[in-house]
């Protein structure tokens, strides 16, 4: 029995890390990587971009025409949130983004995305950054704007 133990315990490992933690009310299909992101923010048919952190790493670098909505781990920062998804079209394409921490302690993405799903959108993606802003977007060149002083 103990002959078969070790490499059951390295297949379930191995399958739990490839998968959504079970607390992530997304997909894999609902995630869009950082590198077609940045090629997006340059097309004429920009999404718009929401921003769920906390804003003082918002004025000191964001991804280009993000919206600032604020922290969406507190009511009014949810609050917030759902005005700025609302005041377009439904099947607007929306990315939302927060990369203050690493994804799977990120306190603004889960109920920001769950907010989306009881609303029904479906044209919604979380912007894949599984370690900060400066590791996933800033090191690898992608472009960043700066809030006004």
């Amino acid at each position: 029995m103990t002959k078969w133990l070790l490499p059951a315990t390295f297949l379930i490992l191995a399958i739990g890390f490839a998968l959504p933690a079970a607390s992530d009310p997304w997909t894999n299909s609902d995630l869009i990587a950082p590198e077609v992101v940045a090629k997006a923010i340059n097309a004429k048919t920009a999404p718009v971009i929401l921003y769920v952190g906390f804003p003082v790493l918002y004025r000191a670098a964001h991804l280009p025409g993000a919206v600032l909505v604020g922290p969406t781990s507190k009511p009014e920062g949810l609050e917030a949130f759902k005005t700025a998804l609302t005041a377009g079209p439904r099947d607007r394409e929306v990315l939302i983004y927060c990369a203050c921490c690493p994804l799977d302690r990120c306190p603004n993405l889960r109920p920001a995305f769950k907010l989306v799903k009881e609303l029904g959108y479906k044209n919604v993606k979380i912007v894949m950054m599984p370690e900060n802003l400066h590791t996933d977007w800033v090191v690898k060149g992608y472009p960043t704007e700066k809030a006004p002083s």
